[in-house]
């Protein structure tokens, strides 16, 4: 794995900073009636995000999500501006405004989405592999999803699949406590998810994912062991959402208090801890990121606020006309 240095850490402050400021201002802009449908925030679950690009090498690896997708394309080097006008419904997104909150996708960072189909990324995610492994590429696919998508078939589908054919993927299951607003503890009779991967006997094992550095060395393990032909791996990252299931959700299922209690191992405020501790930035360098990430994000805001809906005609443009289309009659 890469070293982690003082610029790694300064690289995660920022950059997890400015994820989690990015979907603050679409909560805002949501409440405005400026972003519609649904909108599910990542906020709490960053450092799973910020480990995993430690470990991945974007010239090959990809990833494949579910829903609450906003700013991994952005980590991976999508345009945030394009990724903000995508929620505005805007023609500059990254599909035009045609897909929204839950599609966001870009084929050109190796970012495959955005699935709204709970559960439905997961063979996907290993059909992507597939295909790295048919084409000869060394690349590895992460598929994410969330803890009650594990209880769908196709993982289990997928999974085997997966084994069988030593396929170059890495299951991660974001545990984040509540399957929309029903606890872990009530969707099935066990609360370590990790261990559906015995089954299979894939390798597997449960993560500390509000530390970026425990998810960077349990993803480079897991990327390695692909590299090398041995196969999927099934990591249950534990993590918390600060925010409720989406906008709609008034949270009846959790406290306040234990809210709170997870803001304590905050990850920004754990990476941030650590830059003072060791020294890594001044009070007046951590204050120039805050303000140039509060920049990033106004810029992020002021591209989509000024950019055009699409043309009626790119309803057209969507679909294509084939005059001897042979299944059809």
């Amino acid at each position: 794995m890469k070293k982690i240095t003082k610029q790694t850490y300064l690289d995660w402050y920022k950059d997890m900073l400015f994820w989690r400021k990015f979907e603050d201002k679409l909560a805002s802009v949501y409440i405005q009636q400026k972003v519609r449908g649904f909108l599910h925030l990542y906020n709490g679950q960053e450092a799973i995000l910020a480990g995993a690009l430690h470990a991945m090498d974007l010239s090959k690896d990809k990833m494949i999500t579910a829903y609450r997708n906003h700013v991994q394309p952005i980590g991976m080097g999508e345009d945030p501006k394009k990724v903000m006008a995508e929620l505005y419904g805007k023609a500059t997104g990254t599909s035009k405004g045609m897909g929204g909150s839950m599609h966001i996708f870009s084929k050109e960072f190796g970012f495959y989405g955005g699935h709204g189909i709970v559960g439905g990324q997961i063979p996907l995610g290993a059909g992507i592999a597939f295909g790295d492994k048919y084409k000869g590429s060394d690349g590895v696919t992460l598929t994410c999803f969330g803890d009650g998508a594990a209880r769908q078939g196709s993982l289990h589908e997928a999974f085997n699949m997966a084994m069988l054919w030593k396929l170059p993927v890495i299951f991660i299951v974001e545990n984040n406590g509540y399957a929309m607003g029903t606890s872990v503890e009530r969707t099935a009779n066990h609360q370590d998810i990790w261990k559906l991967g015995l089954g299979y006997e894939m390798p597997c094992g449960p993560v500390d994912a509000m530390n970026p550095i425990k998810v960077a060395e349990a993803v480079d393990e897991a990327i390695q062991r692909a590299r090398r032909g041995d196969g999927p791996t099934f990591l249950e990252m534990k993590t918390y959402r600060y925010r409720g299931h989406s906008m709609s959700d008034a949270q009846h299922y959790r406290t306040k208090d234990e809210v709170e209690e997870y803001r304590k191992i905050d990850p920004i405020t754990q990476v941030l801890d650590i830059i003072k501790e060791k020294n890594y930035a001044t009070e007046d360098e951590i204050d120039a990121i805050n303000k140039e990430v509060k920049r990033m994000v106004k810029e992020c805001e002021k591209f989509a606020e000024e950019s055009p809906y699409p043309e009626t005609q790119q309803l057209y443009d969507m679909v294509y006309e084939q005059e001897d289309y042979p299944f059809i009659s």
